[in-house]
């Protein structure tokens, strides 16, 4: 565990990148579940179980590019893919022994939750972007799906590999209610969350159209203001429904899916749990 902040992006990546990424328990437990009857599990069993958990994604994802060989020219960028490229006898022998992050935050509860916190807000962007591909006809529904997913791995590596800093960064948020992230981040960590996210995405060699699916910059292209968008949506109705951005972020949406704002809520209200807006109290006499 990180006690300080790394003197340099390079340090960070290095580190981070070289880490053994660990997993959900209740995703070890649900793959140990699956070895069971392992004759008899399919690939789209074990991506969905996958797919449930970012780590367990990233560490398939980091695997796959790592143990490409040279012959293999054609990217991998889903995890269904990446299971069927695996194996699923050879999967289970590689990622049978997975440590797991409870474990490793058991001394430091509240940090356990701020990890827990964004790993629920990853699953849900990785909803909403996923619906709103179908709805734009995206040619691979798959690969939006899991760049939202991944979008903010950088952000859950650090909870668990520096969490006494990332406590820091919301303590310093806390007291500053105008501080924004990146500034936070920089105070604390000494480098910005986004730039580490691209650097140890570049590390791990994935691949280009996933690098571009999760980065910001690239906000010109739909599929990735697709991303962005959920990314964006995810984070603000985790502090409630009537969060000051959300409107913007409805905007946005409606926007990208050629849709009015009140269809968009239909649709989300399929997906989510959406609290009624207040009734407007009638006026005084």
């Amino acid at each position: 565990m990180l006690q300080r902040p790394l003197p340099s992006l390079e340090s960070w990546v290095n580190y981070l990148s070289q880490a053994d990424i660990p997993v959900l328990k209740k995703t070890a437990r649900e793959l140990a579940r699956l070895k069971e009857n392992e004759e008899n599990v399919t690939g789209r069993q074990l991506a969905g179980v996958i797919l449930q958990d970012p780590l367990m994604a990233l560490r398939v994802l980091a695997y796959i590019e790592a143990t490409r060989r040279r012959s293999q020219t054609a990217d991998i960028t889903t995890i269904d893919r990446a299971v069927m490229m695996i194996g699923i006898t050879p999967f289970f022998a590689k990622f049978e022994k997975l440590s797991q992050v409870e474990d490793g935050l058991k001394d430091q509860p509240q940090a356990l939750i701020g990890l827990l916190r964004v790993i629920a807000r990853a699953k849900q962007a990785s909803l909403f972007a996923r619906d709103w591909a179908v709805q734009r006809h995206d040619l691979d529904v798959e690969e939006v799906t899991i760049a939202a997913l991944l979008h903010d791995s950088a952000e859950i590596l650090l909870w668990c590999f520096a969490p006494s800093l990332m406590l820091g960064i919301r303590a310093l948020q806390t007291e500053n209610r105008s501080l924004r992230s990146a500034a936070a981040q920089k105070t604390v960590l000494g480098i910005q969350v986004t730039d580490l996210q691209i650097a140890l995405a570049k590390a791990w060699r994935l691949p280009e159209l996933l690098l571009s699916l999760m980065d910001d910059n690239h906000a010109e292209h739909p599929r990735v203001r697709n991303v962005i968008h959920a990314v964006d949506l995810a984070r603000h109705s985790a502090n409630g429904w009537n969060d000051p951005a959300i409107p913007d972020d409805l905007a946005n949406i409606a926007k990208l899916l050629g849709m009015s704002e009140a269809m968009l809520m239909e649709r989300l209200r399929r997906l989510v749990d959406i609290p009624p807006a207040p009734a407007e109290e009638p006026p005084t006499a």
